[in-house]
């Protein structure tokens, strides 16, 4: 299915690189772990990680495999990976700024392949799905993960909440049947895809606040939508809507520490012998 959207660009990650590496990492790495538990690579498996981001699943795999690709298009992203990959002196991760749906590797060269909240992104998601196959060797496994909807999120439903408080004109996302919050539409996908043993698993993580000025904080240092709305409505106008919508957070939520959970679907698959 070929969707466009704005976050199919490099521009707003490559704005929120800097708050993603720091506030988000810690909070997508027990996903990541997941994935990499139902991929289960070998020591000497050569994995790709494909829309790495700041390689949250990369740098804590790489230590237990012969070698990770890290590929995104974002550059400012791939800077964070590189940086942090020789602070640990990992150097195992190979680095490349490409476009993930036209992968510039030759076949069958990997053992398992991953694409943490990326892939969902994709214009053309089986075009990408295809390049993951065409560069997993036969048996190679595959996972990819996806949001789940926002009726299984309270953080997300109370960031939504917060924004239609601070703005009643916004109108939070409705379920889409279509889209890879659907983990029907997930399996089918991979199918499509010329996957097999297809499988989706939930999984759920809660996250500890400090209090609400602190999540509002983190949610918007990290998060692409919110850094790409805040930079079109200029800074009078955020610091204002910011205003309500921490208010909002504060009746719903109180003024002391706080804790919210959010879920993902992780779509396993392996490519066929």
């Amino acid at each position: 299915m070929s969707t466009t959207s704005p976050f199919a660009l490099p521009e707003p990650w490559d704005l929120v690189a800097d708050g993603y590496a720091a506030e988000t990492s810690a909070v997508m790495l027990p996903f990541s772990l997941a994935a990499v538990a139902l991929a289960q690579p070998a020591r000497d498996a050569r994995v790709i990680d494909v829309a790495a981001g700041p390689g949250t699943l990369a740098l804590e795999l790489a230590p237990n495999v012969e070698s990770v690709t890290a590929l995104d298009f974002s550059e400012a992203m791939n800077q964070q990976l590189r940086v942090e990959a020789e602070v640990r002196g990992l150097t195992n991760i190979h680095v490349l700024q490409a476009d993930c749906q036209a992968l510039p590797l030759p076949d069958a060269a990997f053992d398992a392949g991953f694409s943490m909240f990326g892939w969902l992104f994709f214009p053309d998601r089986p075009r990408g799905l295809a390049e993951l196959r065409r560069v997993l060797r036969p048996g190679g496994t595959l996972v990819v993960s996806s949001w789940a909807p926002v009726a299984r999120s309270p953080l997300m439903a109370a960031m939504f909440g917060a924004l239609r408080a601070a703005d009643p004109s916004f109108a939070p996302p409705t379920y889409n049947p279509d889209s890879l919050e659907n983990p029907e539409r997930l399996a089918q996908e991979l199918g499509e895809g010329g996957f097999e043993a297809v499988a989706v698993h939930p999984h759920t993580l809660s996250i500890a606040f400090q209090s609400v000025d602190a999540l509002w904080t983190r949610m918007v240092r990290s998060s692409a939508p919110l850094v790409s709305l805040r930079r079109r409505l200029g800074e009078q106008t955020w610091a204002a809507r910011s205003v309500l919508a921490l208010a909002h957070l504060r009746r719903e939520l109180g003024d002391g520490p706080t804790e919210l959970s959010t879920s993902a679907w992780l779509g396993y698959g392996v490519r066929p012998a």
